[in-house]
């Protein structure tokens, strides 16, 4: 499970002429789910998205996480974030979970993000969206449950 994090002032994510989600100081947090990932992948990039100390302190270091500053997160579903590109000009989607398990996945991500306090506000599942980003740095990270997983340091 792949979850990009944008740091932002606000953003808003539209469906037809109907905005569906906004935030304002807080995150835009892509989320693609992968074959194979698991309610352990989503619990472990909730809490790692909430806990990020990607948000400057008084002395403008990196200290502040979206809990301590009370961030708001818009968060939306990307399968694109599984794309390979490795081979000719049109990527491929395979790693990317059937749409009935990423949905579940996705949900409960979400439902996690919720349970830290958060204020989350989503898009809409297999939709096209117009998504608004005010990138505050810019400051974007990419999160992979794999690599958490695939350490040897790892005690989970």
């Amino acid at each position: 499970m792949k979850a990009l994090l944008q740091r932002v002032t606000g953003a808003s994510v539209t469906v037809g002429d109907e905005m569906v989600g906004s935030t304002g100081k807080g995150l835009v947090v892509f989320v693609g789910v992968a074959n194979g990932d698991t309610a352990r992948d989503a619990q472990y990039l909730a809490e790692k998205t909430a806990n990020l100390r990607i948000f400057a302190d008084s002395e403008g270091k990196f200290n502040l996480s979206a809990l301590d500053v009370k961030g708001e997160l818009l968060v939306v579903s990307q399968f694109t974030l599984l794309a390979d590109a490795r081979k000719g000009r049109r990527p491929s989607f395979t790693d990317a979970a059937p749409p009935a398990q990423a949905e579940e996945l996705f949900n409960y991500f979400v439902q996690q993000v919720r349970a830290t306090g958060l204020k989350v506000e989503t898009g809409r599942f297999q939709q096209h969206m117009l998504v608004e980003i005010h990138n505050d740095g810019p400051v974007t990270i990419m999160l992979d449950s794999t690599e958490k997983f695939q350490s040897p340091s790892c005690k989970c």
